[in-house]
């Protein structure tokens, strides 16, 4: 039989079939209609890297993104403002002779992120900014701890400075504290040290579920923050754990998180979705620089459409349970979004 044939036997005895989803996919009103997740720029935190130097530096393996001086850094946060993204989080490259054992430079009162925050917070008051805290940009050894002379991480030792890094930060005018060190106590000692310094409305964003991941490459090429000896799996989740999850989920509840995270975002959809579905607190959800750069290099071979694969890879995101994304794509797809 022809596929007309076909077509016109099936039209003079349409098929019995009570049940037909894509009614409701008709136009673009009915599937509106039925769409469950949606997607804006309200969801998005700007991760932005920054450097104390004059200019903006390239960042070769993550093409888009730059290492900004504070100039550049306030022109960047002013258009994210203007295109709807309230947030952003810093991240600074530090020189190495500000690289010590002790990491004394995170909490200095004039390092880059304090200046960085206070410079943010007077020129545009509504924007939100997130701070980092875990000590690897400012260790000579690359780890967010403090680490033994035998090369063990040290746990309520780094928990001590941690708290002094958060406090400079809230200090300078940050409105969200987020540790991302993995440090066990960390979010309980954090939250005391800021309350007791008159730091109360200060929330915390705890990385509760950060993976010793393999995407994260691209991001310490643009802090030149890689650990100088071993690597990061004695503190941070084995990726074939997600059980752990929820153990540190609990955890960080019980310490008094605000919000709570996932880290990478696209490869832990399942790990966003069960964290989803046992916290009340906002769940935040980290697109790390692997799967930025992923898009982007698949973009500019041609193998990709650029635009689409990103929005449905934040969508798939918020799919799985995240009520807020960290994005390098947070200005493009605010673009792209409004252009819908």
């Amino acid at each position: 039989m022809t596929v007309k044939s076909i077509v016109s036997s099936l039209t003079s005895s349409p098929l019995d079939l009570p049940h037909r989803p894509r009614r409701n996919r008709r136009s673009p009103v009915m599937r509106g209609f039925a769409r469950e997740t949606w997607l804006s720029p309200q969801h998005f935190i700007y991760p932005l890297f920054i450097h104390d130097g004059t200019g903006n530096i390239p960042i070769a393996s993550m093409p888009g993104c730059e290492r900004l001086s504070l100039d550049g850094l306030y022109r960047e946060a002013e258009g994210a403002l203007s295109e709807g993204v309230g947030s952003v989080v810093l991240f600074p490259a530090t020189p190495e002779h500000l690289k010590t054992e002790l990491a004394e430079h995170a909490y200095h009162p004039e390092g880059l992120v304090q200046r960085a925050i206070a410079g943010l917070k007077q020129r545009f008051p509504e924007l939100v900014v997130v701070t980092d805290v875990a000590l690897d940009p400012y260790s000579s050894a690359g780890h967010d701890g403090l680490v033994s002379p035998d090369g063990r991480i040290l746990n309520d030792e780094t928990v001590a400075i941690l708290c002094k890094q958060a406090l400079s930060q809230a200090e300078a005018g940050a409105d969200i504290i987020a540790p991302s060190d993995m440090m066990d106590g960390r979010v309980a000692a954090i939250r005391g040290a800021l309350d007791a310094a008159g730091h109360t409305e200060v929330a915390i964003l705890s990385y509760t579920a950060k993976y010793a991941s393999a995407f994260y490459g691209p991001f310490r090429d643009a802090l030149d923050s890689a650990p100088k000896a071993g690597d990061k799996k004695t503190y941070q989740m084995d990726p074939a754990n997600s059980r752990e999850a929820l153990r540190e989920l609990e955890l960080d509840e019980l310490e008094g998180a605000d919000m709570v995270m996932v880290k990478p975002a696209g490869a832990y959809l399942d790990v966003i979705r069960r964290i989803r579905e046992s916290t009340t607190l906002p769940v935040a959800a980290y697109q790390v620089s692997g799967e930025y750069a992923m898009l982007k290099a698949a973009s500019a071979n041609g193998w990709l459409n650029e635009r689409d694969v990103a929005l449905e890879s934040l969508l798939a995101i918020r799919r799985a349970g995240a009520d807020v994304i960290l994005t390098y794509y947070a200005r493009q797809a605010a673009r792209w979004l409004a252009e819908r």
